[in-house]
């Protein structure tokens, strides 16, 4: 495989004679980027691209790599708490496989792994990925190296101390029960829809809500309906109470006709009971469709 001159300045040779990507020790950086949404602990690796922890809110961390030039082939690499050099006798932490595609960020990690990964950067030890390259399939390692680690570590906790309690995949679609008979939203409910809220007052690109009511099978389908309509009103009342427009807010209800689960015991029951909460980012022609249309569970 050639390379350019460039790329191999920054290549070493392991012992295994494997391809290595690793920052010199005395140009190694650590910097932190993130908001509210997502936090990102980021070494830049010389010649390869980047290596990050990346904590989304309402998530724990996951490591992964970035690069530019797509090195690693697809199939199984494996991480590695690695001891340093200096300390030979304590030996490296094979903290198991991920699953490398493509693109420019060929995996991330489990929660686990990212975990077990800043807790050996904290004892000194090194973020290793072990696989081979995409062209000719020769071994391959990237290395990250703990030096400065503790500074960019203190800020990446300050960081994720600021995160939102959940991310827009967790809040997009929501529900809140009701009481067999009730209409009343009760502490749960208030609870659940204060923090959509929440999350709306953070992210004004969420501009539609799309409620829609249900209830069980207990009463006659008139009172079934009138109760899911009520149930999604009690929501809407509650969501411009708060702050949120009206205009944007699309109400629907549907009584007994669409139950999540078959309504053959109270818990069962309870389950279809409820109002749900869909958040989306700009308007859809699926919106416009007519109350009596399936809508999402």
């Amino acid at each position: 495989m050639r390379l350019r001159p460039l790329v191999l300045c920054c290549l070493l040779a392991s012992p295994a004679d494997a391809i290595t990507f690793q920052t010199r020790l005395e140009r190694v950086q650590w910097h932190v980027e993130g908001d509210q949404f997502e936090c990102r602990l980021i070494q830049p690796i010389a010649g390869f691209g980047s290596g990050q922890f990346v904590r989304r809110a309402g998530e724990e961390a996951i490591f992964r790599l970035q690069s530019p030039q797509r090195w690693l082939g697809v199939g199984s690499a494996t991480l590695f708490a690695a001891a340093a050099p200096w300390q030979p006798a304590r030996g490296d932490i094979n903290l198991g496989v991920v699953s490398v595609g493509g693109g420019e960020i060929p995996f991330s990690s489990s929660n686990l792994q990212a975990g077990r990964l800043l807790s050996g950067l904290l004892e000194g030890r090194s973020p290793v990925v072990r696989h081979r390259t995409l062209h000719g399939g020769e071994s391959l390692e990237v290395r990250l190296l703990p030096a400065r680690f503790a500074k960019a570590y203190e800020d990446y906790r300050v960081c994720a101390a600021k995160l939102l309690p959940v991310n827009f995949d967790q809040v997009r679609q929501s529900q809140v029960g009701f009481p067999s008979g009730d209409v009343a939203l009760d502490d749960v409910a208030r609870a659940k829809l204060d923090i959509v809220m929440q999350f709306l007052k953070a992210d004004p690109s969420v501009n539609r809500i799309l409620l829609d009511g249900h209830s069980d099978n207990s009463g006659n389908r008139l009172t079934n309906r009138d109760l899911s309509r009520r149930r999604a009103l009690a929501v809407k009342e509650y969501l411009q109470a708060n702050g949120v427009p009206e205009e944007q807010i699309t109400l629907r209800f549907h009584g007994e006709r669409y139950p999540l689960v078959r309504n053959d015991s109270e818990a069962a029951r309870a389950k279809n009971r409820r109002v749900t909460l869909r958040l989306q980012r700009e308007p859809t022609d699926s919106m416009a469709s007519s109350p009596g249309g399936a809508p999402s569970s």
